[in-house]
């Protein structure tokens, strides 16, 4: 395959974003612009048949969207993510836990799915040397990219103390909306999904929840009965970056992620200002989704 090295100025938006980047990465392929939502969907290697088959349907059912799925190539459910980016017609990136040449990429069973994702558009991406074996250090690492370049993260299985767990802390630490795929309260790959839920990610039963969590809009039944409009919102006296939040939120519904795109700023200075207008009783947050308050 040919590999390019790309530098920070030309990882995607988000990636950018976050500290202790590599100088460069290898590219093979692609990179998919910054006007996609890129979802990077994780889970168990040894998964159950429910977990594969709720990735296929939540992944299919972003057929058309310009929806991004990353995953790390693994066996389990980072490869079904993959194949089913692929059935559905979307872009796919794969960090590998390995370098990107034929003797090194990891896992080995994966080199044909490695190059249909090449075929298709998508992307291999790793911050190791060319020839690196894949180790115990380099899937953390991997981890953490994977969390940083996508706007969400969804988690399908995870046991507890898994490595999946690890990207969703990466996530959360990236201030990127967690979602999580419930399971059975018999299986013991509902651990991580059930933990998550509990802590505040939002719970995914359908692709809806996906695209609603990554600021597309969705078309809705009209109610029976027209409400009347209410009436306009007084504000307090805001800064000029409470005003620049609320403007945005005001003019569409976003999550955290689509904010810090629109107006960059750092993760801690966004969360006091979001803080201070949820205190202030303007803004509010359901399921990693920022609105303006109409009570």
């Amino acid at each position: 395959m040919d590999i390019t090295k790309i530098t920070k100025s030309q990882y995607p938006f988000l990636l950018q974003q976050i500290r202790r980047l590599p100088a460069h990465m290898d590219l093979a392929g692609k990179l998919p612009g910054d006007q996609n939502k890129f979802l990077c969907v994780v889970g168990s290697r040894n998964h159950s048949q429910y977990g594969k088959d709720a990735c296929k349907k939540l992944i299919a059912g972003l057929r058309g969207y310009p929806v991004v799925i990353v995953s790390g190539l693994a066996v389990g459910i980072d490869s079904a993510s993959h194949e089913a980016a692929l059935a559905a017609g979307l872009k796919t990136i794969a960090f590998p836990g390995s370098g990107l040449s034929d003797r090194a990429l990891y896992p080995p069973s994966r080199k044909d799915l490695a190059a249909r994702i090449l075929a298709a558009g998508g992307a291999l991406l790793s911050p190791f040397d060319f020839d690196q074996e894949g180790a115990i250090w380099t899937f953390p690492t991997r981890n953490r990219l994977m969390a940083g370049i996508a706007h969400a993260a969804l988690i399908v299985e995870a046991k507890k103390g898994s490595g999946t767990l690890i990207t969703a802390d990466h996530a959360t630490e990236f201030n990127r909306d967690i979602l999580a795929v419930p399971g059975s309260i018999f299986s013991e790959h509902s651990y991580g999904p059930h933990m998550l839920i509990q802590r505040g990610a939002a719970p995914v039963t359908s692709s809806e929840d996906i695209l609603e969590a990554l600021g597309f809009t969705i078309a809705r039944p009209e109610p029976e009965q027209q409400q009347l409009s209410a009436p306009a919102k007084i504000m307090p006296p805001l800064s000029p970056e409470e005003r620049s939040l609320v403007d945005q939120i005001m003019e569409k519904s976003l999550s955290a992620s689509d904010l810090l795109q629109k107006i960059p700023m750092s993760p801690s200075t966004f969360n006091m200002l979001i803080s201070e207008l949820e205190l202030k009783g303007i803004v509010t947050e359901a399921c990693g989704i920022y609105k303006i308050r109409d009570d």
